[in-house]
């Protein structure tokens, strides 16, 4: 069976791909001078072919970023669910199956063409997504990660205990943290009641 991430899929056995490449394209976004040509390279390292965005595309891709990371922020399911049922309600178009003209597998989009816009695709491909991994673990389907100083996205599209870092660097590093504040707090407290006894 081909594993190759097909381009511009939104559900089923994609889901995965769909969320590594939101999230790559998110905090990559998340720079304010991410232009058009670090958009591309992001594309292509998810299996666009040939992506051509314009700063206009680019702009309108920072606006879809803003959107699903309110998404990701969310405190409680019922609110990512609010956030997500918005976003669709004013991105998605009514499913339908495409294959690109024979390039590709047959697969589904919630764009409204093969041609929309990049930040149509975009919005409409990973808002399906999350929606799928909100329903089928009744939990927000990712958020911004714990680790203080670290502001960055993840999609939790694993099935053991819902995720809190970006990365296992950052959990390692807030874990260590903890562990020695923890520590401190230890030492402070056998300090004080020894200088009160």
């Amino acid at each position: 069976m081909d594993t190759t991430p097909l381009p511009r899929t939104s559900s089923g056995s994609s889901v995965r791909a769909v969320a590594e490449r939101t999230t790559d394209l998110l905090n990559t976004l998340a720079q304010e001078d991410t232009g058009p040509a670090q958009l591309e390279q992001v594309l292509r390292a998810h299996g666009e072919s040939e992506p051509h965005l314009t700063q206009k595309d680019t702009t309108a891709l920072h606006r879809v970023a803003a959107d699903l990371r309110h998404v990701l922020d969310a405190a409680t399911t019922e609110q990512a669910a609010e956030r997500l049922n918005h976003l669709l309600a004013t991105t998605a178009h009514p499913p339908r199956l495409t294959d690109h003209g024979a390039t590709t597998h047959w697969h589904l989009h919630l764009d409204s063409h093969d041609d929309a816009p990049w930040a149509e695709w975009a919005a409409s491909s990973a808002g399906m997504c999350l929606a799928l991994l909100l329903s089928d673990r009744q939990r927000p389907p990712g958020g911004v990660c714990a680790a203080h100083g670290c502001a960055r996205v993840f999609i939790d599209t694993g099935s053991g205990s819902p995720r809190r870092h970006c990365s296992r660097r950052c959990a390692t590093r807030a874990r260590v943290a903890a562990h020695r504040a923890a520590r401190q707090d230890s030492a402070s407290t056998a300090t004080a009641s020894t200088s009160t006894s």
